[in-house]
């Protein structure tokens, strides 16, 4: 275990403490269990490693432990947890711990046996605590991290620390943030560069391998990752893939799953189930009509992919700017926010507020006459009358 804990100690110590997401401050950590899911590449190990170093403790008490090294071929995790806890180790940080068989028994029983150890786990987002065979539910702390908004981008990219904005103040009243922005800001300069690389941290290894690397982290999504979904045969992956690419040539897609199912060879009865895969390893989002709950396994109102960045890598050509802006608004606002297909207007948001998206040009026609409803514009950089830039839904988080 020495070896473990000298890698943990290095790690920890390599970990950079300029940029922090928000979520580092938000999860209430002196909870026993605490578990982070999220998408491959949005940055769970570095949150860890983060706080881990702010902690300052030595590794014996403190410590970071991926469970897909190979140490886990002959080990077990209660094996290295009961060695650790005898020698005086009271945080246990474990990441990925969907690529190890039996983990969620395994952390049961530690939470169990050990009442003074605190354990943070990390895992796919395509991980359900509820299906496990040992239900951490109750146990557990939940938290998701989603990729790097807007105003996250900017921060991380030096452009500048910018405050969180609030949807509702934002709907009430946009022009209040003018103030909270320098004279010197133009918010237009930075955004389409997001669009195309932002939403992954990975852009800043190396900015112009970004949308090979989305591409390799898709596949291994599918791949391996796909391995955690309990019922899910990995030797369906193939297909998985051939439905997301022909979903990625024409997004937002209005399903027709008859026609689907011929096209990649899934039966009809089994795909929404694979649909569902799709949006909970967080690379497509399905929009379902208002009133319809987020778990119900029914055809959706259309599909789009995730985020801006995943559109750029799967596309086989320069987005639609229509569908790039929606699905822009729809990665920014599903985090923190229920969003829904109306029949008047683009998106329904937390059952109130109604948002028609387009550019300059954009009038209120497809939404006039209705309450609480608001034209978001691209290409603009402040607020005119009734009309919110597109930029400002990225600064929601």
């Amino acid at each position: 275990m020495n070896e473990l804990l000298d890698r943990s100690n290095a790690l920890i110590l390599g970990v950079s403490l300029d940029f922090q997401r928000s979520l580092l401050e938000e999860v209430r950590w002196n909870n026993r269990l605490i578990g982070i899911k999220g998408a491959r590449g949005t940055g769970k190990t570095t949150l860890l490693l983060q706080w881990l170093k702010l902690r300052n403790q030595p590794a014996d008490k403190a410590a970071y432990f991926t469970l897909d090294d190979l140490y886990f071929t002959t080990h077990s995790l209660r094996e290295l947890a009961r060695e650790f806890y005898l020698n005086g180790g009271r945080i246990l940080v474990l990441d990925e711990v969907h690529r190890y068989s039996n983990w969620s028994l395994e952390i049961k029983n530690l939470y169990d046996l050990y009442p003074d150890l605190r354990i943070v786990f990390t895992g796919s987002s395509v991980v359900d605590i509820t299906r496990q065979e040992a239900d951490l539910s109750r146990r557990a702390l939940m938290y998701e991290l989603p990729g790097l908004s807007y105003r996250e981008f900017l921060a991380v990219s030096g452009a500048g620390v910018f405050p969180v904005l609030d949807l509702g103040q934002l709907c009430a009243d946009a022009s209040i943030y003018r103030s909270a922005f320098p004279t010197f800001f133009h918010p237009l300069e930075a955004f389409k560069r997001y669009l195309r690389i932002g939403y992954y941290p990975i852009f800043l290894e190396d900015e112009m391998v970004v949308q090979q690397r989305i591409r390799q982290m898709v596949r291994v999504i599918i791949e391996n990752d796909m391995s955690a979904v309990k019922d899910f045969d990995l030797r369906n992956s193939g297909k998985l893939l051939q439905l997301l690419y022909i979903l990625s040539q024409q997004v937002p897609f209005k399903p027709n799953l008859t026609d689907l199912a011929a096209k990649t060879g899934i039966h009809r009865n089994t795909l929404n189930t694979y649909l569902y895969y799709l949006e909970q390893a967080r690379l497509i989002h399905l929009l379902r009509p208002a009133g319809i709950t987020d778990g119900v396994l029914q055809k959706p109102e259309k599909i789009y992919l995730d985020n801006p960045s995943v559109l750029f890598a799967l596309a086989e050509s320069e987005p639609n700017k229509g569908n790039l802006r929606e699905t822009f608004f729809l990665s920014q606002l599903k985090t923190n926010h229920q969003v829904r297909a109306v029949a008047k207007g683009d998106f329904l948001v937390d059952n109130k507020f109604t948002f028609e998206i387009g550019g300059k040009s954009k009038t209120e026609k497809q939404v006039r006459g209705l309450p609480s409803a608001f034209i978001v514009k691209d290409d603009i950089e402040w607020p005119i009358g009734k009309a919110i830039p597109l930029w400002m839904f990225g600064m929601l988080y």
